[in-house]
């Protein structure tokens, strides 16, 4: 859990953990802080990212229509798809529905080097600066070794790793009106100089975007915190084998969320490594554990309510 207006570092959880008292416990998998150490395929978390650049460089506007029919695409031969056909999306719905195909269109609009570089310059593939052990930073292509696939399957979330405090890190250019500021460890008294990496009237439209993911219609019903606006991305995504490929079956759940919308306080992201009792998917994994746990961080921390009650 990250502050969103200053890049402060509130909670970091690790499970299974150890108690440093105990000695005996000092080994095994307890030790390692999965979330500087594990890397992932961030999925559908980044989609965000996709649209905001699209928007950003003035590629598409918020009334642009993009046609998933029939629910695929190929891209140098390999097949794209969407869990469904979704028809004719708007940017929020692309958002909303999570359409791979639509993710793809907008990101084969802009250069390998526009969308490698706006990875880079949100933090994908580099340090925190706050020298965590064992910290992995993940890997980043550069873009002239970017093919055309590379840059499809970077649009959703595949093709390159980073860990999950660099995924909670690159949202604060959603909540922060598009400006990146580094982690902090401990409390900080002044703000330290940020890095302007989006126009602020887009990182505001995507916060919209993100509400609707967690509205009627979304893929996170299961994140709505009553009283408060939250907005957020679900990532479901299939784990590597070391030597490459995907294995069945076996998946990370993810969630990333910001609360309230409307002046975001926090940004959370969970994941779930391999969920079991047969359901994965981000919304009715990761996002009941964001409900939860906002819940109560909200209280700890006063924020008021937001969500604007109809009184009819």
């Amino acid at each position: 859990i990250l502050d969103a207006k200053t890049g402060e570092i509130l909670a970091m959880v690790s499970l299974p953990s150890f108690n440093p008292n105990d000695s005996s416990q000092r080994k095994g998998p307890g030790l390692k802080n999965r979330v500087v150490t594990d890397l992932l395929e961030p999925g559908s978390t980044i989609k965000p990212f996709t649209m905001a650049k699209a928007l950003d460089l003035g590629i598409i506007d918020l009334e642009t229509e993009v046609d998933t029919s029939p629910g695929s695409i190929r891209v140098a031969g390999n097949r794209i798809t969407d869990s469904r056909n979704n028809g004719v999306l708007t940017p929020l719905q692309i958002i909303q529905k999570s359409s791979n195909v639509a993710s793809v269109k907008i990101a084969l609009k802009m250069t390998a080097e526009e969308q490698r570089e706006f990875w880079a310059d949100v933090g994908f593939g580099q340090s925190s600066g706050l020298f965590l052990p064992g910290e992995n930073p993940g890997f980043l292509k550069p873009f002239q070794q970017w093919t055309k696939v590379d840059q499809a399957s970077a649009s959703y979330g595949y093709g390159f790793n980073i860990n999950l405090l660099s995924l909670a890190h690159a949202y604060m250019a959603f909540t922060n009106k598009g400006k990146i500021l580094p982690l902090s460890l401990v409390k900080i008294n002044e703000l330290p100089e940020g890095k302007q990496v989006l126009n602020p009237e887009v990182s505001e439209n995507l916060l919209r975007m993100m509400e609707a993911v967690v509205a009627p219609g979304g893929t996170a019903l299961k994140a709505q915190i009553p009283g408060y606006r939250v907005g957020g991305k679900t990532g479901t995504v299939h784990k590597t084998y070391r030597v490459g490929g995907y294995q069945e079956n076996t998946y990370m759940s993810l969630f990333a969320g910001v609360v309230p919308i409307s002046n975001p306080d926090m940004i959370m992201v969970i994941m779930v490594n391999e969920p079991s009792r047969g359901v994965y998917y981000g919304g009715s994994v990761a996002a009941p554990v964001f409900k939860e746990v906002m819940e109560e961080a909200l209280r700890i921390r006063n924020i008021a309510p937001d969500e604007v009650v109809d009184s009819q």
